[in-house]
């Protein structure tokens, strides 16, 4: 078809220029893809097409730089899309240009598009693979209002607003590693991705020290030591496809509904059998939620860390709830100073979005010590306790077994206003164990009897003491005593909790009026 009007050439320029931007930004270049392959990872766009509902990304900012040689869309692409028909705001680094290191245009993308998440209140979505600022872009890029700064300005901003996923498929350096950090789960991509402020060689030049990258900020080290990693997984899809589950249990943004889904049952009945009635034998709890939550639907957070307290989200017949349960597997299930971290941040996630907490009691208490009264054991639980009392959703205090001092506090215990406080026939509710308490209480005595009358009347003395102090903490006691509000068996506590859940939706939600508390951190 020829047009009657004669084509200008100026607009014809236009055209191909914008074209070959467009093209650029489209594929990786031959030597750029063979590099991916062999990482084992996937083209930025081919990340984001696994991401989103087909045909639903819509980019901003696609020809970016474009004046500038071998910086298509300057090395990240933003823009929305749908994840399971909700609308979400994505920012993906592109390692293909320039190591995925941000220019100023780059800075500016992510800028904007954190703006729009806080403006329409959607969640984001940060597929990162970023060596860090450009050097020589820093001037521009760094110092300023709309400078590398207030990316992480307006995440904070986003935190308990909207939700926030990382999928760290490389790296994450220097001020770019804080990124990580502000989100609501991180997924790192073992062998590729990783997390440090400086490098290897930076460490050695300035502080002597040798260690690989691995070690310094591998995923392996961060889900398993420092707890700045969330989820480990093998590869790229991986990644994306615990992304894409983790948004579907979490709602849009703060005030919006829970989404819901069709009800389950557990994958395993929850009965008698399933809990050792000796506090001493060691269990896995997660046979506990699994005979809890719907079939298949427990989604642990920092399994790698922390072992000893295990938290996650889960169904139960649909409806969305999150779980912090005591492990008596790992470290008997004593509480430490970063068991005390993972569950604080669990429960402010929890509270943020709405979600009703179960707390699972199988605990001795916390860690004593002077290792960890140096590593600051008092400050960490006192976050927990904090994050405990503060939380306004529904919450619900189920003692499975042993439930000892500051421990009982920590799981959300009766003083803390939970909604109910369940115990089965095998809980144990007091300030120590019996040994403890008998030796705490008794010690010169202990030694007295057997000096003056042997070994057998001190067996004898130590037997009747712990008699005495058991019977004082009796269960049927602390149910009279209206410490419990109901002693039920295992095989029924799933449907108690179900019950209990659907008449504590709705219910207001205020802790305490003033500007904002100040946390024992």
């Amino acid at each position: 078809m020829t047009t009657p009007y004669p084509l200008d050439p100026k607009v014809e320029d236009v055209r191909r220029r914008i074209a070959e931007a467009h093209a650029a930004s489209e594929r990786p270049t031959e030597k750029a893809a063979a590099k991916l392959e062999s990482q084992n990872k996937l083209y930025v766009r081919d990340r984001i097409d696994l991401l989103v509902d087909e045909g639903s990304f819509v980019e901003d900012g696609r020809y970016a730089n474009a004046l500038a040689t071998g910086l298509p869309a300057d090395g990240v692409v933003t823009g929305r899309g749908l994840v399971d028909d909700r609308p979400v705001i994505i920012i993906a680094n592109d390692p293909t240009v320039k190591a995925g290191s941000w220019g100023a245009r780059t800075v500016e993308k992510i800028v904007r598009a954190t703006e729009t998440a806080l403006r329409e209140e959607l969640p984001v979505f940060w597929l990162v693979d970023s060596a860090g600022a450009r050097i020589t872009d820093q001037v521009e890029m760094f110092p300023g209002r709309r400078g590398a700064g207030r990316i992480f300005h307006n995440q904070v901003a986003l935190s308990g607003k909207v939700p926030q996923v990382c999928c760290l498929f490389g790296p994450s350096a220097a001020g770019g590693a804080y990124i990580p950090s502000f989100t609501d789960l991180v997924i790192m991509v073992e062998g590729n991705a990783s997390m440090y402020l400086g490098s290897p060689r930076m460490a050695e030049m300035v502080v002597g020290e040798k260690v690989s990258l691995e070690d310094m900020g591998g995923a392996r080290m961060h889900c398993t030591v420092s707890g700045v990693g969330d989820v480990l997984v093998a590869d790229d899809t991986e990644a994306i496809e615990t992304a894409r589950i983790w948004l579907s249990y979490l709602p849009l943004n703060w005030h919006s509904e829970l989404p819901s889904y069709e009800p389950e049952g557990p994958s395993a009945e929850l009965t008698s059998e399933t809990i050792p009635e000796r506090e001493s034998q060691p269990f896995d709890v997660h046979d506990v939620i699994d005979g809890l939550v719907d079939d298949d639907s427990f989604f642990e957070v920092k399994s790698l860390f922390a072992p000893e307290l295990v938290v996650g989200l889960g169904r139960m017949a649909g409806e969305t709830v999150g779980i912090v349960a005591n492990n008596s597997m790992a470290k008997g299930g004593v509480l430490f100073t970063d068991s005390a971290d993972k569950a604080s941040r669990f429960i402010w996630l929890c509270d943020a979005y709405s979600i009703p907490l179960i707390y699972l009691a199988d605990v001795p208490g916390f860690m004593i010590g002077s290792e960890v009264e140096r590593g600051g054991i008092i400050r960490h639980g006192a976050k927990m306790v904090s994050a405990v009392s503060s939380a306004t959703v529904p919450q619900f205090c189920v003692v499975i077994r042993k439930a000892y001092g500051a421990g009982l506090y920590a799981m959300g215990g009766p003083g803390f206003a939970p909604d109910a406080t369940i115990a089965l026939p095998t809980a144990r509710i007091a300030v120590m164990g019996p040994e403890a308490a008998v030796n705490a209480v008794y010690a010169n005595k202990i030694a007295q009897v057997e000096a003056e009358h042997g070994e057998a009347a001190r067996d004898e003395f130590i037997a009747r003491a712990r008699a005495e102090y058991e019977e004082d903490v009796d269960l049927e006691r602390l149910a009279a005593d209206l410490v419990l509000d109901q002693v039920i068996e295992p095989e029924s506590l799933r449907r108690e909790l179900l019950t209990r859940l659907r008449h504590a939706r709705g219910r207001e939600r205020t802790f305490s009026t003033r500007r904002r508390d100040i946390p024992p951190v």
